[in-house]
């Protein structure tokens, strides 16, 4: 079992190198916010994998909000003392290429193309590497929780590091690449061209055929060639097998992407239950 810190003392940072992957990350705890749930982790020197990861179970009828102080009263690592968090959440994205991004027009933006959020918060995330800026809205009773028990939180979308890592395979090689990150019973399909984001899009799916629809729709959109470029899935896929097997029946290059084997048998990667983008989170 990790290691759990003493009240009121934060773990300390961490340098942790593996071949080409680094763990550089100042004591901040992360707080990974879903649906369907909530996480809990940190860098810990001590722990086997060299970060405490804790799912944590909600209670289904009140509001992740409430949730989130309901663990605070019974987490033993959110109430370990800290001071600075980072909230990583799961809403609906917008992105707008940094030339075009201004803060006062974000609501206009995000509140265009996404309904159904006019209550929340719209926050925003930079990301230099693709020259796009990602807009998520925010529920304001969990920032108001947030902000309560931390004097410094910062806000990001759950696939902003998925976005960077997947960017940067998408050099590897010369054939164009679509890649397809299965969580929390949705399916982010996104693909590359450079340093821009060619297709990002996020869809709802916990049955294979489904998901099986919605990569197939987009590989034909984006015109890619079923007999040279490359369909890389990662994530919780749902019936794997069934999946592959429809797939491969029009694309000849499939790909199921192994967290152990990408990140050369990384600590983190032996935890279990821990999402890709927590991984690619921690890692660089």
């Amino acid at each position: 079992m990790a290691k759990i810190p003493k009240k009121n003392v934060p773990l300390q940072p961490r340098m942790e190198i593996n071949n080409s992957n680094i763990i550089t990350k100042k004591p901040r705890l992360t707080i990974r916010i879903t649906q369907g749930g909530m996480s809990f982790s940190a860098v810990d020197p001590q722990a086997e994998n060299q970060i405490v990861y804790e799912n944590y179970v909600t209670k289904s009828g009140i509001s992740q909000a409430a949730n989130l102080r309901e663990a605070f009263r019974s987490n033993d690592l959110l109430a370990s003392g800290w001071t600075r968090a980072l909230m990583m959440v799961d809403t609906p994205v917008v992105m707008i290429p940094v030339e075009m991004f201004t803060e006062e027009s974000k609501e206009t933006f995000y509140h265009h193309a996404i309904t159904g959020h006019e209550s929340d918060i719209i926050m925003h995330t930079v990301i230099p590497s693709l020259n796009v800026v990602a807009l998520f809205s925010f529920n304001k009773d969990l920032k108001t929780v947030a902000d309560d028990h931390f004097s410094d939180v910062k806000f990001t979308h759950v696939c902003v590091p998925v976005w960077n890592h997947l960017h940067r395979r998408s050099f590897t090689g010369v054939r164009q690449k679509l890649f397809g990150y299965f969580h929390d019973k949705q399916l982010e399909i996104c693909a590359f061209h450079q340093n821009r984001i060619k297709f990002q899009n996020s869809f709802s799916t916990s049955h294979a055929m489904d998901a099986v629809y919605f990569l197939l729709y987009v590989w034909k959109q984006l015109g890619l060639d079923q007999r040279r470029d490359e369909l890389h899935l990662t994530g919780t896929i749902p019936q794997k097998e069934k999946m592959l097997e429809e797939l491969k029946k029009y694309v000849k290059n499939v790909f199921v992407n192994n967290p152990t084997g990408e990140f050369n048998r990384a600590p983190i990667t032996q935890i279990k239950g821990i999402p890709y983008d927590l991984i690619t989170h921690y890692l660089k």
